[in-house]
């Protein structure tokens, strides 16, 4: 009989109530069948472990004579254990006693964090921040001038939605959260006019750019239409490329992921669908007809990469303006590049979601697959290391959606809702280590969103690792100087209710008119505590609740707290309404003012001198 605990699986877990539920059987048979368990215990364990991870400064034991291989080519032979100095990074240790080939990680242990880290910076979903020049959405020319302006302002951060690559097909991919990639970014965030080239592209481009700045007119973000026109103004100025210096370097440093990632951006141009429906010769990286296809669609795979080298170069010219801090994503899209590259690394047919907690009654299903621990492990870490490298690239910080993920996710089998699912476990130590030898190297802090069902030992070791907890105004029970030093606070995030929405009611109407089970319960008791906390009356216009909470977050004992500009320009409706799809335009709403007006709006000043107080407490 399997040993469901042995590979990970929890019988149940406690709710956000504190109350136990077990797991169905069936949901537990189903999990174990993903894996492809057996009765025996897990691979890679033992003297099977591909990868060992140890922190600076370990005395690592190896059985016998060894020769080890530093990342930067290093060579050392030993026996028995191995030196206390070992430089961080990636090495490779070969065992005399048997031959065999393991990674060797040495990480620092902790996460970089400066010790007087005091800032405050502002939170923004990027597609919806669009300025007069926009093609309809929100893109990095608009990121660097609304940095310059909160710098101006005496912010320190601009902390962005995920900026994750989306299928290349249409329709496109609303969602930030459910990428194609976690590795490369959005074509749809390139300022095109400012592409090297773009000068020289004449008349085409001026009507393009007319077509673009004309989707500005209504706030619905026509993600289809923006495609079409910035990937027709991107190969008309690609025509024109003969090379750079530049390119090869980007190239080379981003190796095979890179070039990996651009063949499935071109078979998908080709094939269309899931990569599951391809023909059976490129299904797989490393099957017998792509080799071929590369040979044969050179160009277009380079026009690929040649896209991901000017995003990177947009992102560096936007950090330059102001500290970034990148979110990443939980998970990625069953049919793209990151699945297709790594689709060994992936349970098949499962989804993650989470429990039913106060704000989400049905609890959510995010429909993307999970990492197998076990087949992750197996893989050396290297899915996990390429996408958290990627997401510190440019960053004054990451943001790290959904951080218990890296201890345990709830799994929900196939054909089952969130109500079945149950928790798997992960091996959050080493996980944790190489996070921390990331942020190292990238000389960046990390926050871990820590909301909703949290084990109590969590946030005590993401503490110890230097990971800053989430702490948000609408779930906290104490007021915010009350809050850890370590954290980073807000009022709100993307799938919780604005201030304006709440304040007003229309939150709540929102729910129901979408068909959520909204609790009502939840909304009044939130609604009298900013009352007691602000000291306002029920009536009060929403203009003083949003200034009230805003000097309420700006006391926070919190090392780093974010505003929104949704909350700053008083708008009613969340960006997002987790459990739908087709019944609410989520992600896809810009800002109510282009960026030129919110740069001299006095809602948006007031914030600004109210958070600037911080540096005066």
């Amino acid at each position: 009989m399997t040993d469901a605990a042995a590979w990970g699986v929890d019988p149940g877990y406690y709710d956000v109530r504190g109350q136990w539920k077990a797991a169905p059987k069936a949901t537990v048979d189903a999990l174990l069948d993903a894996m492809g368990a057996t009765d025996g215990p897990p691979p890679g364990l033992g003297q099977d472990n591909p990868v060992w991870v140890a922190k600076a400064g370990d005395r690592v034991r190896v059985d016998g004579p060894w020769t080890l291989t530093t990342e930067d080519g290093g060579a050392l032979e030993g026996e028995g254990r191995l030196p206390r100095d070992l430089p961080l990074g990636y090495h490779s240790l070969q065992r005399a006693s048997d031959g065999r080939h393991v990674r060797l990680i040495v990480s620092p242990g902790a996460c970089h964090l400066p010790p007087d880290l005091r800032a405050w910076g502002w939170a923004v979903q990027l597609y919806s921040l669009r300025s007069r020049s926009s093609w309809g959405v929100g893109d990095l020319g608009d990121l660097r001038r609304f940095g310059q302006f909160a710098a101006e302002g005496g912010a320190d951060v601009v902390m962005l939605n995920p900026l994750h690559a989306s299928l290349p097909d249409l329709p496109q991919q609303a969602s930030p959260y459910y990428p194609s990639s976690r590795c490369f970014r959005n074509l749809l965030y390139l300022r095109v006019a400012e592409v090297a080239g773009a000068a020289q592209a004449g008349a085409d481009l001026e009507k393009l750019d007319r077509q673009g700045q004309a989707l500005n007119r209504e706030r619905r973000i026509r993600r289809d239409d923006i495609y079409e026109l910035k990937v027709g103004a991107l190969e008309t100025i690609y025509a024109g490329f003969s090379g750079d210096a530049d390119f090869e370097r980007y190239r080379s440093a981003a190796g095979p992921t890179l070039a990996g990632y651009a063949t499935f951006c071109a078979l998908a141009e080709m094939h269309g669908g899931s990569w599951r429906t391809w023909p059976k010769a490129v299904r797989h990286p490393s099957g017998s007809g792509v080799a071929e296809f590369q040979a044969d669609f050179e160009r277009r795979i380079q026009f690929h990469q040649w896209v991901q080298w000017l995003i990177d170069r947009q992102l560096r010219a936007a950090g330059d303006s102001i500290g970034l801090v990148q979110d990443i994503a939980i998970g990625v899209d069953p049919a793209g590049a990151d699945a297709w590259l790594w689709q060994e690394a992936f349970a098949d047919d499962i989804r993650v979601g989470a429990p039913p907690d106060e704000f989400n009654l049905d609890g959510q299903d995010w429909g993307l697959p999970p990492f197998d621990p076990w087949k992750l492990r197996l893989a050396g870490f290297e899915p996990f290391v390429q996408t958290v490298r990627a997401m510190f690239a440019h960053a004054a910080g990451l943001r790290f959606d959904h951080v218990m993920g890296l201890f345990r996710l709830f799994w929900i089998p196939p054909g089952a809702g969130p109500a079945d699912g149950t928790y798997v476990r992960y091996p959050w130590e080493e996980l944790l280590d190489i996070l921390a030898l990331e942020s190292h190297r990238a000389g960046a802090w990390v926050v871990g969103e820590d909301l909703g069902t949290v084990e109590d030992f969590v946030r005590h070791e993401l503490a110890r690792r230097n990971v800053l907890s989430y702490r948000l105004l609408w779930f906290e029970p104490e007021p915010p100087p009350e809050w850890p030093a370590q954290s980073m606070g807000a009022v709100t995030t993307h799938d919780l209710p604005t201030i304006a929405g709440m304040w007003t009611g229309k939150d709540v109407e929102r729910q129901r008119q979408i068909g959520l089970t909204a609790n009502e319960e939840a909304s009044v008791e939130l609604r009298r505590r900013v009352r007691g906390w602000l000291g306002v009356d029920g009536d009060a216009p929403v203009s003083e609740v949003v200034d009230g909470c805003h000097r309420l977050l700006a006391s926070a004992s919190s090392m780093v707290v974010t505003a929104t500009l949704d909350d700053a320009l008083e708008v009613e409706p969340r960006p997002n309404y987790p459990g739908t799809t087709t019944e609410n335009p989520n992600w896809s709403v810009a800002l109510p003012i282009p960026l030129e007006e919110i740069e001299v709006d006095p809602r948006v000043r007031r914030v600004t001198e109210t958070m600037a107080e911080r540096r005066h407490q």
